[in-house]
């Protein structure tokens, strides 16, 4: 029998290292708090599985629940190691059994009585391969079981089992043995057999185990299996173990200790020679150095625990410690555990391992900071690259055509203080290397940031000037751009007015009313002001109108001029206020008409030969002049009209009354012009639109969207999908 089955513990007792699990066992067992459901998870091979028969054996022996077994019962008889067994305890191989159909089975059994017992028990080892569909098939009676049924689930990955299930376990985490543990294990266990061991064979089985009872107990049957009448020797167990001799590896620590790369190249070409394999020496190697790295850091480790050896392993292993030093030792075992991921799977294993010493043996080939800190001790130990950069230095000496070598002045008197410069000489390049790129930073970052508060006050002499306008409104544009993108998108095609006539306003002209409401909102004034304050040096507001207010439509073709010398009465409204919310142009027409229902005025303005002040000389507006022409039409109809619908127009006398008389006419002109009268009211109403389309802020009568679409396509390149 195999000493895993033959050694197998009977008892919570006679579990080794997995304290933490059998005294709270032992505890609820005592004390008659039964679960229904136990997880035993944990690595391989680390007592899962028998400690759930323990806990079987307890719960149904005579005396029980117990934690201490009788062991004279027929439930103990039979649920001992090597016993038959009973119904009322079974155990399910889920990685075999893990379907919908074996969960339903074992569901359909699970609600039976025992036949001889106090509890049926289920152990389903490695748990975590059953499907998804076999866990929901099992849900519902883990959740709410039978009195008498108890499951204990085995598993190594327990985050793979249905949480909702795990949820109703008592976890119970089991872990490997530590070396001290599983020594005292495999000691007993030799003993019981009767055989003879050398000490060095221990620390070569407990490495090998990894921690596993199961896994440990295996390789030291297959070693006792195979000893003679001696018993197992250490070059037996080494051969059979596959494991590095230590003479190989003590070879390649004292290689690099002395900086002895043929030594090294030398023991990687024994490795091969003696049929070991190279990513197997590599292991070993990494092993080497984290006892010394222990060794190094706790002189005691060999009392502690931390390191086991042989006992006359233990000095040579001191001694290696001391010869490596701490920081080589760092930069080894990190070169070494780098390497033995690219070894893994490789073609030429042999040549990765000679890179790797060769790595190992060349600290000046790294800049890590291992690498720096072994340079360092090296240099602290006297035994750096200092007379290979004095020859250097000698051999690249210029020579003299007499013969003699050209030697400067003051090389002799730096001759003796040479020595101990030359030794913090990579230290002090690097350092100084890094100085140099700290300052070549700091000097490129630096001057960024001194223009900026020096180019703003140069706009102070002309803050607000008219003529300047045109160049204000650029460099105001040109800040937008940087702070907010959509206020420049709304801005960039408004024109800088020609006639400015307020000192804290800058008039704007933009082709679009919907730009321009926008850039007259509230958030917007305050970003062009903000740009404005830092162009010009004093805050200064943005107005945006709609349309050219210079230029004049020359349209012979309609009587607008024909009331042009009239001008209407001042009120007090804005054109702004005017507008409606409604769709329609003809309605926003008539409420600008009712708005100004009131009687205009029909005094004649003074010529334009007739001399005024300079100061109250200004066009008036253009709107007010249509506003009048609309109501003097309006008040005709209803005089001359059938309840305000106008009659048919006469046939005009001459033809030429209906052309606009000449601007520069001095003559007064009529309250009333006097004009043919329309055809029919569309056309009215037609000559209306024209004519209010020409209007400021009343000249886009497109949807948002089409305007958005508009923006798009001429800004930024986009095209209509419909």
């Amino acid at each position: 029998m195999a000493l895993y089955r033959k050694y197998r513990p009977a008892s919570f007792a006679e579990v080794v290292g997995q304290e933490h699990v059998t005294e709270p066992l032992s505890t609820a067992l005592d004390s008659g708090q039964i679960n229904h459901a136990y997880l035993f998870s944990g690595p391989r091979g680390c007592g899962k599985t028998s400690s759930a028969r323990i806990l079987a054996r307890s719960l149904n022996c005579v005396e029980g629940p117990t934690s201490t077994p009788c062991g004279k019962c027929d439930s103990c008889i039979a649920l001992a190691p090597g016993g038959s067994g009973t119904l009322d305890v079974t155990e399910l191989d889920a990685a075999t059994h893990n379907g919908v159909d074996d969960m339903r089975e074992l569901r359909d059994r699970a609600f039976y009585a025992p036949a001889d017992s106090r509890y049926r028990v289920f152990i389903i080892d490695e748990a975590h391969m059953i499907s998804k569909e076999g866990f929901n098939a099992l849900l519902k009676i883990v959740e709410e079981p039978p009195e008498h049924l108890i499951f204990i689930f085995a598993t190594t990955e327990p985050e793979k089992m249905l949480a909702t299930i795990r949820s109703r376990t008592h976890n119970y985490p089991f872990r490997l043995l530590t070396p001290p543990a599983m020594r005292g294990l495999l000691e007993r266990v030799v003993a019981g057999e009767g055989k003879n061991i050398e000490d060095a064979v221990y620390p070569l089985v407990v490495r090998a185990g990894g921690g596993s009872p199961r896994d440990s107990l295996s390789l030291m049957d297959q070693l006792l299996a195979g000893s003679g009448p001696e018993g197992v020797t250490y070059q037996r167990a080494l051969a059979l173990l596959g494991v590095t001799d230590s003479a190989l590896i003590d070879k390649a620590v004292d290689a690099l200790a002395n900086q002895d790369q043929a030594s090294l190249f030398g023991v990687v070409d024994d490795v091969v020679d003696a049929g070991y394999e190279p990513r197997r020496f590599a292991t070993d190697l990494l092993d080497r150095f984290r006892d010394l790295l222990i060794l190094k850091a706790v002189p005691d480790a060999f009392e502690r625990g931390l390191v086991d050896a042989p006992a006359g392993a233990q000095e040579v292993l001191i001694e290696e410690a001391q010869a490596l030093g701490q920081a080589t030792i760092t930069r080894c075992a990190a070169l070494v555990n780098e390497g033995l991921s690219q070894m893994r799977g490789a073609t030429a294993p042999r040549l990765l391992l000679e890179i790797l010493c060769a790595r190992m043996a060349l600290p000046a080939a790294g800049m890590t900071v291992e690498a720096l800190a072994q340079r360092v001790e090296a240099l602290e130990k006297g035994r750096g690259n200092a007379p290979a950069v004095t020859n250097s230095a000698e051999e690249t000496a210029p020579v003299l055509s007499s013969g003699r070598r050209y030697e400067r002045p003051s090389k002799a008197k730096r001759e003796e203080p040479a020595q101990p410069a030359v030794e913090e000489d990579p230290v002090i390049t690097e350092a100084r290397r890094a100085r140099e790129i700290m300052d070549r930073n700091r000097a490129q970052t630096e001057p960024e940031s001194e223009p900026v508060p020096v180019a703003v006050p140069e706009p102070e002499p002309q803050p607000n000037s008219p003529r300047n306008a045109a160049e204000e409104w650029t460099q105001i544009l040109a800040l937008v751009k940087e702070s907010n993108l959509s206020a420049w998108i709304a801005a960039r095609d408004a024109v800088a007015a020609d006639e400015q006539t307020e000192a804290d306003e800058l008039l704007v002209r933009h082709h679009t009313g919907a730009l321009a409401k926008f850039v007259n909102s509230e958030a917007n004034r305050k970003i062009y002001a903000e740009a404005a304050e830092k162009a010009l040096g004093s805050p200064l507001t943005v107005i945006a109108v709609v349309g050219d207010r210079q230029k004049e439509p020359s349209q012979p073709g309609k009587a607008e001029a024909a009331p042009s010398g009239i001008i209407p009465q001042e009120t007090g409204l804005d054109p702004a206020e005017l507008k409606s919310n409604s769709n329609s142009a003809l309605e926003r027409a008539r409420a600008m008409a009712e708005a100004y229902q009131k009687p205009a005025s029909t005094q004649p303005q003074p010529s334009a030969n007739t001399s005024t002040p300079a100061s109250t000389d200004k066009p008036e507006p253009r709107w007010k002049a249509r506003a009048q022409k609309y109501r003097s039409e309006h008040q005709h109809n209803v005089d001359n009209g059938f309840n305000g619908v106008p009659l048919p127009p006469e046939p005009p006398e001459e033809e030429w009354d209906s052309v606009p008389p000449e601007p520069a006419d001095p003559s007064p002109r009529a309250p009333v012009p006097e004009k043919p009268e329309l055809a029919s009211k569309k056309e009215q109403d037609d000559e209306f639109l024209d004519q209010i389309a020409e209007g400021p802020g009343e000249a886009d009568h497109r949807k948002p969207l089409d305007i958005a679409g508009e923006l798009v396509e001429k800004h930024l390149g986009g095209q209509r999908l419909r």
